[in-house]
Order: structure tokens, then sequence, then C-alpha cells
């Protein structure tokens, strides 16, 4: 049985459907990810697990019982958000300790969980500091551990690297899936970065207009599309229209196609024709925009040394591996 069962989930907002019908399932330990673009629904369906936001109708089983009913309180579930929300007149370990103390936890038990969970986000030597005296990247890290300290069920994650900036980002989305799989700890993680998606996660749930489109490891939404919009939303797919895939493949061709942009091979000798539009250096990878048999195409090629690029204007042929076309509706 799923640890998390979501089953016909229904949720309107002043005669505006948000979803109608969400239902996934979710295994003890999993981190899953729920990927999507702005106003897709993502945040509302992690509220509504909370108990943040009532739903219209359906069930959230956790761990075999309906949650429904029950107070966001009584859901034995942690929740972090994209604002820290800490309490500015409270030291680091007196946040943390916060939810303990709503618990009635004992003094003695509470400062050892509060050690515990604090040297497991290496913030144990800023217990005694305020927030306004740490980085954006540490604030995150007090209000990740304040929804560990809890030891709840189930912790969701709402965009909470959003405000954060790349380096800062990356080190702490590792340090969260570390820590997830310490603990064993099942998760749902919001976010509208399909890297964070693709790193992170056990699965994806890819949502679009209150519905998920598709389910799946990282690699399955990656390289399996299963419409236009998720070919689009991950990864940088070149999506054909049958006239234009024709033209370029030289076969009739009766549906939309999508290539990786790493797919395709650009060399002095190959199957296609093709001339440089414009470059950009993207740090590893050059991004190349071509023209090939009146088609544009976006090409990434790995950035292996200065003397490999192609400047803009050059003629080059241009090589599609078949396996990596693929038909979406």
């Amino acid at each position: 049985m799923s640890y998390v069962s979501v089953q016909h989930l229904q949720k309107n907002y002043s005669g505006t459907t948000v979803f109608s019908d969400i239902n996934c399932e979710i295994q003890k330990g999993e981190f899953v990810t729920l990927l999507g673009p702005s106003g897709c629904g993502k945040s509302t369906l992690l509220r509504c697990i909370a108990g943040l936001t009532s739903v219209d109708g359906g069930k959230i089983l956790l761990d075999g019982v309906d949650i429904v009913p029950l107070s966001p309180q009584k859901r034995g579930i942690g929740m972090v958000f994209q604002s820290y929300a800490l309490f500015p007149n409270m030291t680091v370990e007196q946040n943390v300790a916060f939810g303990l103390r709503m618990q009635k936890v004992n003094a003695d038990d509470s400062q050892k969980r509060v050690a515990e969970v604090l040297k497991l986000v290496e913030l144990q030597d800023f217990a005694a500091r305020y927030p306004h005296q740490l980085s954006g990247g540490q604030c995150q890290r007090v209000a990740l551990a304040r929804s560990l300290v809890t030891r709840p069920r189930l912790l969701l994650l709402d965009e909470p690297l959003s405000a954060l900036d790349a380096r800062i980002r990356k080190h702490l989305r590792e340090q969260i899936r570390q820590i997830q799989r310490e603990l064993g700890l099942t998760t749902i993680f919001v976010t509208h970065d399909q890297e964070e998606a693709l790193t992170m996660s056990d699965r994806i749930f890819l949502m679009n207009q209150g519905k998920i489109v598709q389910s799946g490891d990282a690699e399955t939404l990656y390289t399996a599309p299963v419409d236009v919009f998720a070919a689009g939303f991950i990864g940088n797919y070149n999506l054909l229209d049958a006239d234009s895939a024709s033209k370029l493949l030289q076969r009739p061709i009766k549906h939309r196609i999508a290539i990786r942009p790493e797919a395709i091979e650009l060399s002095l000798d190959g199957d296609l024709d093709a001339q440089v539009r414009s470059h950009s250096l993207l740090g590893n990878v050059i991004r190349y925009r071509i023209e090939a048999r009146g088609v544009e195409l976006v090409v990434d090629v790995l950035n292996r040394s200065a003397s490999d690029l192609h400047p803009d204007g050059q003629r080059l042929a241009l090589s599609i591996d078949p396996t990596a076309l693929r038909e979406v509706a």
C-alpha cells in the first residue's frame, strides 16, 4: 500500500477550478517533486496535503488514514516555505525549538533534539545567532531544521530555494537530498525549476493546468515526453510540426517531432548541409542555432576547448540520431 495516496482530489476558488481529479501515489521514503509552470496547481496541492487549504472533494491518505478531516497540527506533517518565516526576536536555537514547545516536549528532550537537528543542517555553531545575523541560505536551513525537529511523518517543501542565488541553491539542494536519504523521510518538493526536479527526485509529477500530465523518474520524463507540453517544459527540445519535420528528414511525417538538442551532431562531414546562425556559451555547453533545409534547430555541444567553437555563418554538416526522434501529440 502507498504511504501517501491522493484520490480524486478537487479544489475550486470562487468558481474557478484549480484541479478536479488529482490522483497520485507516493511510497514511503520517496522524494517526489511536483514540477510545473506558475499557476498549474502544484503549490495548492501541497497546501491541501498540509491542511493549510481546504479541499472540495476527494481523499488524502497518509499511512492508510484519511487526513482531510484533520487540522494541520494533527497531521504530523512538516512544511518549509519559500519565505523563511523565522521569528526575528528568537535565536536560531529558539526558532528550531518552537515546534517542540508547542508539542510540550520536556526541556531536556527538546534541547537534545534541537542540538541533533542543528548538527544535521550544519548550523550547530550558529545556535545563538538571530535571523538578521544569518545569510539567506542559513535562514532556509533554520526553517528546514524547524520542520525536521518535530520528526514529521511527511515533509513538504514549497519552492524553498527560489529566493537564493545559484551557488547556494545548488549546495542546499544537495544537502536537502542527503538529509532526506539519511532520515528516510517521505518528501514532496514543489518547484518550477526543471534542473532541481531532475537532479533531486526519485520521481517527478509534471503538472499543467491542474492535471498531472506525466509522472516517472527523471530519465523517463527527459527522454520520453508524452506530449508537446512535456517536451517543451523538460529540457530544450526542438519541437517541429509535421511539415518542418518532413522537410528536414526528407520523408513523410504525420505528427509533431521532438528532438533533443544534444542528439544532433555537428561535423565537417554528415547527412545534412547546415549553417550556424548564432551561438551562446552556457559554461560547459555551447548552444548553437543552426539552419538546415530551411528549418532552424537548437544544437547543444560540449565545450571542450576554444578551438572547437564554430563561428556564426560557418557551414557545417549535421547528423541526427534517429533513436532520439520522438513523436508527440
